[in-house]
């Protein structure tokens, strides 16, 4: 993706979906998808949004800290009707959203065991969700279009596999528009934040560091740059919004960031739920910032 964009905006409020006419009369809703709404979406428990590292592909047979916490977090939440996620391994020309209703897991990558390639995650789309949600944010002036054929690349799966190991939540996965910055995910996050209050969950899913040429598969050590990068992040998270979503200003943000697609997810949660809280943090492969975050 184009590193050149950066948001130039004081608040993300200042900043539209690239110029779009948005017309945001009244809040997104999931209630069309579902034939016992709005009944059965009037008392949900409202959701969170979640920020996800989701590391290598390796993520969804391993056995660790990051694992531990995915697993902890679907344990505890309540039970959504449905997941909407962005992964950073699915950039489009313009925005899109799988309305496929069994998507396929998609092994997008190459080099690794068997056992990884072979792994299935059989959890379901929800194509009535999906559509209507295309529709809802294309009157808001966003272009967007359904998609009845992607499949779930593993930015979907391999952190799903161990939030919910039984694959029986519905998963609806919206695309990151090539041209997209980090107001723009913001902002479309912003759009979808109701959704979290009919018991629909919001996950952005990319990594809160993501250098691989720096990256050390053996190493027990820690990259102190991209270390300092995500303490810095966070801390603009917690304080200072406009500062978080100017992350390109920072010194030599490109030895963090060669790309900007696994941090672009990040603003999407952000926009759907502002108040952030850490679930997890460690470092993985020396450089591989493992980062779990809650959006309220």
């Amino acid at each position: 993706m184009n590193q050149s964009k950066s948001a130039k905006a004081t608040s993300p409020l200042n900043h539209s979906l690239h110029h779009e006419n948005l017309n945001t009369t009244a809040p997104i809703s999931g209630a069309a998808a579902w034939s016992d709404a709005p009944i059965g979406l009037t008392n949900a428990a409202k959701l969170p949004a979640l920020f996800i590292s989701h590391g290598a592909p390796t993520l969804a047979i391993e056995q660790s800290a990051t694992t531990s916490a995915l697993a902890r977090i679907g344990q505890n939440l309540p039970k959504p009707r449905a997941i909407i996620i962005m992964s950073a391994h699915w950039v489009s020309t313009q925005l899109e959203i799988s309305s496929n209703p069994q998507p396929k897991t998609w092994h997008d990558f190459s080099g690794f065991n068997q056992q990884l390639h072979e792994l299935q995650y059989p959890a379901l789309g929800h194509a009535a969700l999906a559509e209507s949600l295309a529709q809802q944010l294309s009157t808001r002036g966003i272009n967007t279009a359904a998609n009845p054929l992607r499949a779930s690349d593993h930015g979907v799966w391999s952190p799903l596999r161990h939030l919910y190991p039984n694959a029986d939540v519905p998963v609806v996965q919206i695309s990151l528009p090539q041209h997209y910055d980090s107001i723009a995910c913001y902002q479309l996050g912003a759009q979808l934040a109701r959704l979290r209050e009919q018991q629909i969950l919001i996950i952005g899913s990319g990594n809160i560091t993501h250098n691989l040429q720096a990256m050390r598969w053996e190493a027990d050590s820690i990259d102190k740059t991209a270390k300092d990068f995500k303490l810095w992040l966070l801390q603009q998270l917690k304080t200072d919004i406009p500062t978080a979503l100017n992350w390109q200003r920072y010194p030599n943000y490109k030895d963090i960031h060669p790309s900007d697609e696994h941090l672009l997810p990040l603003f999407f949660a952000l926009g759907a739920g502002q108040r952030v809280s850490v679930v997890h943090q460690s470092m993985a492969h020396h450089s591989l910032g493992m980062d779990i975050y809650r959006f309220d």
